[in-house]
């Protein structure tokens, strides 16, 4: 699977975008939400630093990360179980007193000693909040023919409804960018409102580990937070950073609403093919038998990961592992997690159901496309 001939470690932050879904994370993070059926947040960025060679990933996790080890486990799926370099969770440092990181800066604490150990010469970074197929070894490349002491990713977009939600400055930051002829960036916007297309950023950088290393030891030294507020937005004219646009498809979480609907746009065959066309992404394995339809039942327009036994009616709906709908049910433009159990005569619409859930016989739950029903984990109804 992996070709570690990429002279480059990876870095992914699985914390940053918690505050956005507080729903989803009150016992995982950002990185282990589930998504697509049978995937995890965390399982694209990685699967695409793998798929470019890139051996060696350091994951900085700050808190509710027991859910994210066992998914990732020791890195078997993605061949990163290795001696040297291969997957590396770093529970957060704290001595007495200090509070557990709320930015990136403060991550990093965490992982210096590790980045100097290391003998790859680039180090990329990512967040787990957008599930994107990213070709790590075109943006590599490209960093390398631009001289720049810094290359981030972009892409054209309105900002989503999610990110302009109220909430506490230092909460769901995110930026964008003004580029000059040559993609220069000259201006990072921190919680624009601008309306229309903006240039808004992916989280993703690419950057010497040398130079990643001098930047962190002088924001440390300086009381520094945050790597976009702090260091990048009021050190442009010092720091050379180079804008690198993404133009493939991505779904980024930013609420609940737009969890659900980019698991809904998934139902879309050309929306599918543009997430997972081109290099595969890996997950943890669950052996488990195909989906069964149970003669009499009824399905249209759903994806179905395996293990799921089908006996009602399913409509529009995205079931993951080990769904089971019992016969009378009716369920439509649904997102139901892992061994949720849907039984007899239930009418479900508009719901998330998150894992282990179970609605009863005969209740009807209700919501609306603007405003889906979530139920928490290990609920029944």
């Amino acid at each position: 699977m992996v070709n570690s001939n990429a002279d480059a470690l990876g870095i992914i932050f699985p914390n940053t975008y918690d505050s956005l879904v507080p729903e989803l994370v009150g016992k995982r993070l950002m990185a282990s939400i589930p998504f697509a059926g049978r995937y995890r947040m965390i399982d694209f960025v990685l699967s695409s630093m793998v798929n470019r060679g890139i051996g060696n990933v350091a994951i900085a996790v700050r808190q509710n990360y027991l859910s994210l080890m066992d998914h990732l486990g020791s890195g078997r799926e993605w061949d990163l179980t290795r001696k040297n370099g291969g997957l590396n969770i770093m529970p957060p440092f704290a001595e007495n007193g200090v509070k557990v990181y709320t930015g990136r800066v403060e991550a990093m604490a965490n992982l210096l000693e590790h980045l100097r150990r290391q003998k790859e010469k680039y180090v990329v970074m990512s967040d787990s909040n957008i599930a994107v197929n990213f070709d790590f070894k075109a943006l590599m490349d490209e960093h390398a023919s631009n001289g720049a002491d810094i290359t981030m990713v972009y892409a054209n977009e309105e900002i989503p409804e999610g990110l302009l939600k109220p909430r506490l400055a230092t909460e769901g930051m995110y930026y964008t960018l003004n580029v000059d002829e040559n993609k220069r960036v000259r201006k990072i916007y921190i919680n624009s409102r601008e309306p229309g297309v903006q240039k808004l950023s992916m989280n993703i950088y690419i950057m010497e580990r040398e130079f990643l290393l001098k930047l962190f030891e002088i924001a440390f030294a300086r009381g520094y937070s945050y790597f976009e507020r702090d260091i990048l937005a009021p050190h442009l004219d010092k720091i050379h950073v180079q804008a690198y646009e993404f133009k493939g498809y991505k779904a980024r979480i930013c609420d609940m609403q737009s969890y659900f609907n980019e698991n809904m746009k998934l139902l879309d065959e050309k929306n599918l093919d543009g997430l997972f066309e081109g290099n595969p992404i890996y997950t943890k394995i669950r052996d488990d038998n195909p989906t069964r339809y149970i003669n009499g039942s009824k399905v249209k327009n759903i994806m179905a990961a395996d293990g799921c036994v089908i006996e009602g009616e399913v409509e529009n709906c995205v079931l993951f592992r080990g769904v089971k709908i019992k016969k009378g049910a009716v369920v439509k433009n649904c997102v139901l997690m892992q061994d949720t159990v849907v039984e007899e005569g239930v009418r479900a619409e508009y719901v998330i159901s998150d894992k282990n859930v179970k609605m009863t016989v005969g209740k009807e739950v209700r919501g609306a496309k603007t405003f889906p029903v979530y139920i928490a984990k290990h609920q029944i109804v």
